[in-house]
């Protein structure tokens, strides 16, 4: 058993937040993230569904070998072919995790054509399984908060039993309310034998804007472990929120004397990066790392800040790793200056990462007058689309108001350039247009987002694109001065995650792809 004040912070932002849509991860991004999480103090790093995909089974994989501090979880389904591929995936961790879960409520026995007596035995049989192969293994009850109190106390009761030492009660569609989420925990490890002796979790989604109330309130309930994500990502509304719940626990501690391990100066850090390869960016006003979290327009508000910092902001920037001074960096600041100030922002570069970014850096600084710890962060985590299959060369538009726009392009597609000039409404529509015609293909175009990310008109934009084809999702994002070039190669950079998608879903690839429908919580 844990310490009563402690809550365990489990992450699932690399499975649960990667099933949102489009927001799928390539194996470097996902080695990535995962090193950040075990850095920053999570406790348990919910590394994937390793049943998936060979892909998802390697990243998991490779995870549970370079994790140094926390224990890795694989998502199993309630059946000996999941649960086995799950452990050859985590075994190899210094402290692995098998997730096994089924769904409990009305609705879920009836999709899987399962009676109660059917479902409590693979219940059984699933943790039993499990359990033999590792010590520490979890069970969900998945659509827990509308599954009937004696069937879910039925269930949990089986799963303690046959080995579970961890037992998740999720609300999977974000139905639940704060004092529902409290009493049903409350009310299970009273009632159920052998409750006293495991950890109960939560899991929440966001369908009504509640998943960081409900995670507290089951904390309150007796809950010692959160499921959460960074930024909420998820899928539907998203789950909840790491940073959220973390800061809550630490902010109001005079009211929930509960603790955590994550470093926060951190968050901020791997918010920004997961907003990046997820292509998710963050809502101006989110909570804790928004963009207009620590920031203050009304003229009451500055005056107060001005004053006393604490009387409107209940937290220091600092807290979550916010640098509190922006505007240090210009055309004259040199290349020992630019890994300092990447070192305050927490990023640590090799001498080979630097002079690249360094490059980036001048070539910015020479368009800007003044370059902000947003365009540093931009320039970190830009795409030079190195090893793409296509890359933009080059790209003038000609717009107005006196006819279509046209956009003049040079792709480099496989190594040789090839150039079109076409029309459209508009300059983004117009060089799209061209990038279809010099590289045919049946993407459909879901989401275009553009954000700047400081201020004035020689800020950078970053723009997020999604494309959809026959099923397969991918998203690109870039950063530039100029809106449509970072518009197109956002639109390249997931035109080339769609052709490694297209390529491992193809016949003969050794990759089998399998439907993630079941794995909800």
């Amino acid at each position: 058993m844990i310490d009563s004040n402690r809550v365990l912070i489990f992450d699932t932002t690399l499975r649960d937040g990667e099933q949102s849509p489009g927001a799928t991860m390539t194996h470097a991004e996902k080695l990535e993230i995962a090193s950040m999480l075990d850095e920053m103090g999570v406790d348990i790093i919910e590394a994937g569904f390793p049943i998936a995909s060979e892909g998802d089974f390697k990243a998991v994989s490779e995870i549970a070998r370079q994790s140094r501090n926390a224990v890795i979880c694989g998502l199993a389904r309630a059946n000996p072919k999941d649960i086995d591929r799950c452990w050859e995936a985590v075994k190899n961790a210094r402290m692995p995790r098998i997730h096994t879960f089924i769904g409990t409520s009305p609705t879920h026995r009836a999709m899987h054509a399962l009676s109660m007596d059917e479902m409590a035995e693979r219940v059984h049989d699933s943790v039993t399984r499990a359990r033999n192969l590792c010590d520490n293994v979890q069970w969900s009850s998945m659509d827990a908060t509308r599954t009937e109190w004696e069937f879910l106390r039925r269930t949990v009761e089986i799963a303690i039993k046959a080995g579970a030492t961890t037992v998740n009660i999720p609300d999977t569609v974000g139905y639940t309310a704060p004092v529902e989420s409290a009493d049903l925990i409350r009310r299970l490890i009273a009632e159920v034998p052998g409750a006293d002796e495991v950890v109960f979790a939560t899991h929440c989604h966001n369908d009504l804007g509640m998943a960081t109330a409900n995670s507290l309130a089951a904390v309150e309930g007796g809950a010692r472990q959160i499921e959460c994500t960074i930024n909420g990502l998820g899928e539907r509304a998203g789950n909840t929120a790491l940073e959220e719940v973390v800061m809550a626990l630490k902010v109001r501690h005079d009211i929930m004397p509960w603790s955590t391990n994550v470093d926060t100066t951190r968050i901020m850090n791997i918010s920004r990066r997961v907003a990046t390869v997820s292509g998710f960016p963050v809502q101006f006003n989110k909570a804790i790392v928004g963009k207009n979290a620590f920031a203050h327009e009304s003229g009451i508000h500055q005056d107060g800040m001005l004053k006393n910092a604490e009387t409107f902001e209940i937290m220091r920037p600092a807290d979550v790793g916010l640098s509190e001074t922006s505007l240090v960096m210009g055309k004259h600041s040199g290349r020992a200056a630019l890994r300092a100030k990447l070192r305050d922002l927490g990023h640590d570069l090799a001498e080979n990462q630097l002079n690249d970014v360094f490059v980036r850096f001048k070539d910015l600084a020479d368009r800007k007058k003044e370059v902000y710890d947003e365009d540093l962060v931009a320039l970190v985590h830009q795409n030079d689309g190195a090893e793409d299959h296509v890359r933009l060369q080059t790209l003038r538009v000609v717009c107005g108001t006196a006819g279509p726009a046209e956009a003049e392009m040079t792709l480099e597609i496989g190594g040789t350039g090839q150039s079109v000039t076409t029309s459209g409404d508009g300059p983004v529509d117009a060089s799209f247009n061209a990038v279809k015609s010099l590289f045919p293909h049946e993407g459909r175009l879901q989401l275009y987002q553009v954000h700047a990310v400081t201020e004035g008109t020689d800020a950078q934009a970053t723009v997020s694109v999604r494309l959809e084809e026959d099923g397969r999702i991918a998203t690109g994002m870039s950063s530039d001065t100029d809106t449509v070039v970072a518009s197109v190669k956002a639109y390249v950079n997931a035109l080339n995650r769609l052709i490694v998608r297209r390529t491992k879903s193809a016949p003969g690839s050794d990759i089998k792809e399998v439907s993630y429908k079941d794995a909800g919580e």
